[in-house]
């Protein structure tokens, strides 16, 4: 069931202050916590923000569903959702916004009156970050490295933003597959799954990381350095650290580069709209994250 853009946002007013989280693994560099509790100072809301990461809970790891019951338990107005479980949670909702219904990924959620209300913020964070810094790039053809859910969030986007044919590739053949399908289905886009990876970035415009690849725990690059030239723009969705390998080689080539701080950086605002419902915008969400730098 789709839920409107006003379906479950918060009050403050209602509760006192606002009481969210994370939930993820290996997310103790996150600087999400600073950025919502500091935009909460800057609108006098009492605004708390917690981790709730599944590696300091022991081997093997709480179930989502547990992680999901500890936040109602505990009084959270709602949560932010990342890697590796923004579709395992998916099942565990009540009612689906339209993006998170198409894009089959959640990495927000509301709760309210009893109800787990799911939204998917990545949509708008990567759409938005790609208008402001990247206008005018080539969207003939790009390849993206990544069908997992921030990755099923990003090819939306992309299709959104006018690329003609978005070749995915993913270490599981399947699930690139899939989620171009579902691309398709719900957009009427030119979306395919990719296994030949020197191929599809030769003829590509431009490309993204829509892996975990390039993180702290997960060092390296989702492609061979070789393949890249100077003629691709390369955007990224990981920002810790705010300098991946690849961004590093990209820039050494003389590319265009998105960082992925900007796909962080409109996900938090649209979150924190939906965890208060006080407006706020990327000026203001980008001096928060600036600050914890």
């Amino acid at each position: 069931m789709a839920i409107s853009a006003e379906a479950g946002r918060m009050q403050p007013s209602s509760r006192g202050g606002v009481l969210v989280g994370l939930i993820g693994r290996g997310i103790q560099l996150s600087r999400t916590p600073a950025m919502h509790e500091a935009e909460g100072r800057a609108q006098g809301i009492a605004y708390i923000y917690r981790l709730i990461d599944a590696d300091l809970m022991g081997d093997p790891a709480p179930p989502i569903s547990q992680l999901v019951r500890f936040a109602e338990y505990f009084g959270f107005s709602g949560f932010n959702v990342t890697f590796p479980y923004k579709q395992e949670i998916l099942p565990l909702l009540d009612e689906l916004s339209d993006a998170a219904q198409v894009v089959g990924a959640v990495n927000t959620v509301v709760l309210k009156d009893g109800l787990r209300f799911g939204h998917n913020t990545d949509c708008w964070g990567f759409a938005e970050s790609f208008r402001r810094d990247m206008a005018g790039v080539r969207l003939d053809r790009v390849v993206q490295f990544g069908a997992g859910g921030a990755g099923a969030a990003v090819a939306y986007a992309l299709i959104k933003l006018g690329v003609k044919d978005l070749a995915i590739i993913d270490t599981q053949a399947g699930r690139a597959e899939r989620l171009a399908e579902r691309m398709n289905i719900a957009t009427g886009g030119s979306a395919r799954a990719e296994t030949n990876v020197q191929e599809a970035v030769a003829a590509a415009d431009g490309l993204v990381n829509a892996t975990p690849v390039g993180m702290a725990q997960y060092p390296g690059m989702p492609f061979p350095g070789e393949l890249l030239a100077s003629h691709h723009w390369v955007a990224e969705i990981v920002y810790f650290p705010r300098e991946t390998e690849l961004l590093r080689h990209a820039r050494r080539l003389g590319c265009k580069v998105l960082p992925g701080m900007g796909m962080a950086i409109g996900q938090a605002v649209r979150a924190f709209e939906l965890f208060t419902g006080r407006r706020t915008d990327m000026t203001a969400m980008a001096r928060h994250f600036e600050a914890t730098a």
